[in-house]
C-alpha cells in the first residue's frame, strides 16, 4: 500500500531550498493520494498570502521508516 504525505513549510526565500525552521514539516501518513491532496489543500489556501511557504505531496516507501521532523 502507498502512503503520502504533505510536505513544506516556511522557507527562507521563494527558491524553497531552505526552510525557515531548519526543517520541513512532514504530514500524514496518508493512504490516498485524494486524503493528501485535501490536507495540502486545506495548508495552501491557509497560507496563500505568504510568499515564503509552500507544501507539496510526496509519495513514500511504506517499506522505508517514515520522515521525522524531531
Amino acid at each position: 500500500m502507498q502512503q503520502y504525505w504533505v510536505v513544506g513549510g516556511e522557507y527562507r526565500d521563494t527558491k524553497f531550498r531552505q526552510p525557515l525552521c531548519g526543517a520541513e514539516e512532514w504530514i500524514g501518513p496518508f493512504r490516498s493520494y485524494q486524503e493528501a491532496k485535501q490536507e495540502w489543500s486545506r495548508r495552501a489556501w491557509q497560507t496563500v498570502d505568504d510568499a515564503h511557504t509552500r507544501y507539496r505531496i510526496e509519495q513514500a516507501d511504506p517499506d522505508l521508516p517514515p520522515p521525522c521532523t524531531d
